[in-house]
């Protein structure tokens, strides 16, 4: 489920929520109960290479499992 963040036009508090992709693309502010606006975030992740990373590529898995050119 991903993590979308709100801010209120109201009273400018910013809040995140877990939510459904579904889910309205408003949600109630905490603070004063007005509609907020779901806002660009940008955000980041890493990807570690775990044990058995290697596994795939040599199993020609790479980055899309063969079916590209990169293999």
């Amino acid at each position: 489920m991903p993590l979308y963040e709100y801010r209120c036009p109201s009273c400018t508090e910013r809040f995140e929520r877990l939510q459904p992709m579904s889910a309205a693309m408003s949600s109630p502010c905490p603070a004063c109960g007005a509609p907020a606006p779901r806002v660009l975030s940008l955000t980041a992740s890493r990807v570690g290479a775990g044990v058995g990373a290697g596994d795939s590529l040599a199993a020609g898995g790479a980055c899309c499992g063969g079916g590209c050119a990169c293999c």
